[in-house]
């Protein structure tokens, strides 16, 4: 299952699932370099960043920013 950290709430990450539901996983449970907007990978007990997926993510998002802003 993959995921995008919408925010962290205390020791909390709030997670937006590829469903638009979300859910909450304890942050100690996520990768130490985690930031919010950083998509995740979630499976069985493991979470990894996807990095490929944020950088990508995050360029549509500066696109889309640029293009509201002209």
């Amino acid at each position: 299952m993959k995921g995008i950290i919408d925010r962290f709430e205390e020791d909390i990450a709030v997670i937006e699932r590829e469903d638009n539901t979300m859910i909450n996983i304890e942050r100690s449970r996520l990768p130490k370099e985690a930031v919010e907007g950083d998509v995740i990978i979630i499976k069985d007990d493991s979470i990894i960043i996807d990095k490929q997926e944020t950088t990508k993510r995050k360029k549509k998002i500066d696109i889309l920013e640029n293009e509201l802003f002209k």
